[in-house]
Order: structure tokens, then sequence, then C-alpha cells
């Protein structure tokens, strides 16, 4: 009898193991794969392209996501950044309730967050290195893509504070107004180099997750 019972211990041992690994490559424990990503790291998002270059036409953006001034009351000194998670906006305060906003794509769920951080470091043509946890599930992935048009991260980027989250360009304007990245917030190439001439280092950024109340 206390053979067959560890047999029996083996043999479930034995499955469990094999359903363990099995599950690591079904599409259904995916999520659970991107929990292993640093929030915020060089991952670009699930539908971008790494080499892709967009068209002048294809960064024409969905008319409620295009740049433009809007009235926008807030407290804050002009020049704030004011970036609201839950409307796909980055506003950047300016005097006499105004503002001007920019659609943005945002980080998907399990990633985003809210803070108060400045602008630690820019970046013109940043260069993108994929985490190795990206590489390990996309191993055709270069392991280093410089600067340029068809880079994921874009034309700028602007470093926020010591953590790993930056708000930078994509080569994907499909993805504005969208919850795909690891935490970052993203423009259309044109808008963030408009947004890079704009705010100096140092400027303060606030990120909100819930809906601004009026």
């Amino acid at each position: 009898m206390r053979v067959i019972k560890a047999k029996a211990a083996f043999l479930a041992c034995v499955l469990a193991s094999l359903l363990t690994a099995a599950s690591a490559t079904l599409p259904w424990s995916s999520a659970r794969a991107d929990d292993s990503v640093a929030p915020g790291g060089d991952e670009p998002g699930v539908m971008d392209q790494p080499g892709y270059v967009p068209t002048p036409e294809q960064e024409q953006l969905d008319p409620k996501f295009q740049r433009q001034f809007v009235f926008f009351r807030s407290t804050e000194a002009p020049g704030t950044i004011i970036i609201q998670t839950s409307e796909r906006f980055l506003y950047v305060v300016q005097s006499n309730d105004r503002a001007i906003r920019y659609g943005i794509g945002v980080g998907r769920d399990g990633f985003q967050w809210g803070g108060l951080l400045k602008i630690a470091r820019k970046q013109e043509w940043p260069d993108w290195r994929p985490p190795p946890e990206m590489i390990e599930r996309q191993p055709y992935l270069p392991r280093f893509m410089a600067g340029g048009p068809g880079n994921p991260l874009g034309a700028r980027a602007m470093y926020l504070g010591a953590t790993v989250y930056r708000i930078h360009g994509t080569n994907q304007p499909d993805t504005i107004g969208t919850a795909v990245s690891s935490g970052c917030f993203r423009l259309v190439n044109p808008d963030v180099i408009d947004l890079y001439n704009r705010v100096p280092i140092g400027t303060k950024v606030i990120v909100r997750q819930a809906p601004a109340v009026s």
C-alpha cells in the first residue's frame, strides 16, 4: 500500500510539472507572463512593431486626440504637465484657464500608476533596448535599436524623476487613445517633438488615474 501511495504521489508531481510547463506557452497565460515585465521598462506595447515607419497621413489622429488648446481650470502653475490616464490626455497648463491638450497612449491594466514627478532628463531620438523578459518571449527582436523613425520610443523622450517611466514618441500612431504600454506615456512623433520643445528639465508632472473633478 505504501508503494502504491508513493507512486501515486510521484505521478501527481510529474503531471503538475508538465501542466505548469505547458501553461507558459498557452495564450491564456500571456497576461501572467506580462506581469514579469518591469513597469515602464524599455518594452513597447503589445501592438508595436520595431522598424515600422508611419506615414504623415497615419500620424493624423482622430480629431479628439489631436493637439489643441482647450478650456482647463487648474491651480497648477503654467507649464505644469497633468496626465489624465483615464481620459487618455496630457495637458500642459497655460494661463487664463487654458491648456494645450495632447492625445496619448497609456499603461495597460496592471501597469497604470499615479503620482508627482519632475522631468529629470530629455533625449532626442532615444535608443531602444528590449528587456530580457521581452527577448525571452520574442527572441526574434533586436537586442539594441538605435534611435530613428522606426524606433518604438519615437522621436523624443522625457524621463520622469529617478523612475523607469517616461513620456515618449511612438512609431505606432494607432495606439494613441489606447492602453498598451508598461506604464510609460506615448504621443505621436509630431506631438512629442512639440511637447519636448515646450517643457524644460525640472517641469512638474502630475499623473492622475481617476477622471478630473470639475
